[in-house]
């Protein structure tokens, strides 16, 4: 079973900023397997939460502008919605060593909170959907679950339909 804290500090940036913030959140850690094809589907599975809710944090570049893009792991990043839901044309992946070098998290630990850099943020619309949901609390094998809202107001993030199945 996975573990569970409340409210404290596992010496990630994102736990940081959330408890300067005052923000209601609970840590999930579990046992990362490096072998793992999806980081984010390894999340769900071990902590037993359907993909759905368990948001991967992908770091895009529209316009020539890093922009974090946050959809749920059962899902693909739409580009040419992202690119519209933050006021671009177009949208690309983000080279992963830019992506790393300016958030300061390692790929497949990518928090979209507590980033080195502050980038505009679109969160996927589905996430309203739940209490609750998931996202990297800053290395692999560390979720934290939070509010949407919450999420939206500390990143903030736009809320738009940028993910497809």
């Amino acid at each position: 079973m996975p573990k569970k804290t409340k409210k404290t500090s596992a010496g990630t940036p994102a736990t940081t900023a959330l408890t300067a913030a005052g923000t209601d959140f609970t840590l999930h850690s579990y046992e990362h397997d490096p072998a793992a094809p999806s980081y984010g589907e390894e999340a769900a599975q071990a902590l037993g939460v359907e993909p759905g809710r368990v948001f991967k944090t992908l770091v895009a570049s529209v316009d020539d502008r890093l922009t974090v893009a946050i959809v749920p792991v059962s899902a693909t990043l739409d580009l040419k919605a992202l690119a519209s839901a933050v006021g671009g044309k177009r949208a690309t992946m983000a080279d992963p060593a830019a992506a790393e070098r300016t958030t300061g998290y390692v790929r497949g630990g990518i928090s979209p909170l507590g980033q080195r850099k502050r980038l505009p943020t679109a969160l996927d619309e589905s996430a309203t959907g739940y209490e609750t949901i998931c996202v990297s609390a800053g290395r692999r094998g560390l979720e934290v679950e939070l509010a949407p809202g919450d999420l939206a107001s500390l990143t903030d993030a736009v809320l738009a339909p940028i993910a497809r199945a």
